[in-house]
């Protein structure tokens, strides 16, 4: 059995009402992956716009494996101290991941957030020195296209997590990094310049299955 664990911000938690980027690479893999898997994670609930919680299981298909470690409003510095209990609780296989959209714009610098990075990568091995991680750059959003100092930040972030994978990368605990979704348009793939819409779960959970498809043979393309 080979359990994925969704690790992310509110891109990957999702609101009531939404399907999420987790249930369409679910599906996809259902088609594709030859197999048995899951989705693992301490959490299961999405995102209650209305009530300001994440208490809702209102999700627009609720049959699949609904666990995941992604918070509204987390990011990096939220997660590192999450991680190792979660992978080792849930005994997860693979992370796939994606923050630093809410570090960048609120808590830290592209440095900052980068030496995060590492510490939630050791503390992931520390728990289960096999993982395997795919990890996702911060995809701009609306902020990015108005706020040049931003756009900087969240640029200079990726050109370093792309360091950091190659740098941590090993053998045993492969890491890898996913490109960012193909065609991203804030105004097509998102309802407000940052949360996906239904185009934008497609090309996210696209992003993350294309890096396993390539890299590891996991699954095929999306969209096959």
């Amino acid at each position: 059995m080979l359990r994925f664990m969704p690790v992310g911000d509110s891109m990957t938690i999702g609101s009531a009402g939404e399907h999420t980027w987790r249930y369409r690479l679910w599906r996809h893999l259902c088609e594709t992956y030859g197999g048995p898997f899951t989705f693992v994670g301490p959490r299961e609930t999405v995102y209650d716009q209305q009530a300001g919680e994440p208490t809702s299981l209102a999700y627009a298909e609720p049959g699949f494996p609904r666990g995941h470690l992604a918070g509204w409003g987390e990011g990096w510095q939220h997660m590192t101290p999450l991680i190792g209990e979660a992978v080792r609780a849930h005994r997860a296989d693979v992370l796939l991941v994606s923050l630093g959209l809410i570090d960048l714009g609120f808590y830290t610098n592209a440095e900052q957030t980068d030496e995060n990075v590492r510490a939630f990568v050791a503390s992931a091995r520390e728990a289960r020195p096999r993982i395997r991680m795919v990890l996702l750059p911060v995809i701009p959003n609306v902020r990015a296209a108005s706020d040049a100092p931003f756009a900087e930040q969240v640029d200079r972030f990726n050109a370093l997590l792309a360091k950091t994978v190659a740098d941590l990368d090993e053998a045993r605990s492969p890491l890898l990094l996913a490109s960012l979704p193909e065609e991203w348009d804030i105004h097509t793939d998102t309802y407000d310049g940052t949360h996906p819409n239904g185009n934008g779960e497609h090309r996210i959970a696209a992003a993350f299955a294309g890096a396993m498809w390539e890299a590891w043979g996991v699954g095929r393309p999306y969209g096959d």
